[in-house]
């Protein structure tokens, strides 16, 4: 139940459902949804189009993970990239980073998680099995671990490279201008590029 009043029950309906989206509260899912009440309706129904059309007709590309509007996304389908070198990062808003520093031209996996046993998050539950998968293939010469530099991220790349260890490629890890505990989603775009060139072989 919402502390504040509202006059009409649709409205606070509508908050209600705003107010559940991550770093959104009650307060700016109000203004959130009285500026859409001030839209035309054409807008409104444009809005919640693209929300459902996200929902419905979007995929996970099935060689990386990334979010796509094909079965294999732009980045995977496009020959003038590096396909024999894979950037391994958490998610989608870390691949963003990294794309926007314009220093990387290889593929990318994502994890859709970290391994962490006080959420109950195993192994299994991320996408390493498929990473492995795409490496046991061939034609993959390095796995660049860009992980969060936060506990569950360390230690996800350590089981990641104890996984791939018995691959002839070459394990590197981001260099450490992006300091430890940092979010690379966070992190600003000079520093991350940097620390992608200059990558270093992963050490346990």
């Amino acid at each position: 139940m919402f502390e504040e009043y509202f006059p009409s029950q649709l409205l606070a309906n509508a908050v209600k459902e705003f107010s559940k989206l991550p770093g959104i509260g009650e307060k700016t899912a109000l203004r959130l949804v009285l500026h859409l009440l001030k839209q035309d309706e054409e807008q409104v129904k444009q809005f919640a189009n693209a929300i459902v059309e996200l929902k419905e007709k979007s995929y996970r590309c099935k060689i990386c993970h990334n979010i796509s509007d094909t079965e294999v996304c732009e980045i995977c389908s496009n020959p003038h990239r590096d396909h024999s070198t894979i950037c391994v990062v958490e998610d989608i808003h870390d691949l963003l980073a990294i794309e926007r520093t314009h220093q990387y031209n290889g593929t990318y996996h994502v994890l859709e998680g970290l391994i962490s046993p006080l959420e109950g998050i195993r192994p299994s539950d991320i996408n390493i099995g498929s990473l492995e998968q795409r490496v046991k293939n061939g034609q993959i010469n390095e796995v660049i671990l860009a992980l969060n530099t936060t506990t569950e991220g360390e230690a996800t790349s350590l089981y990641i490279y104890k996984k791939l260890s018995q691959y002839n490629i070459k394990l590197t890890t981001i260099a450490r201008g992006v300091a430890f505990g940092d979010e690379l989603q966070y992190t600003d775009e000079i520093t991350l590029g940097r620390s992608i060139l200059e990558r270093q072989p992963f050490k346990k």
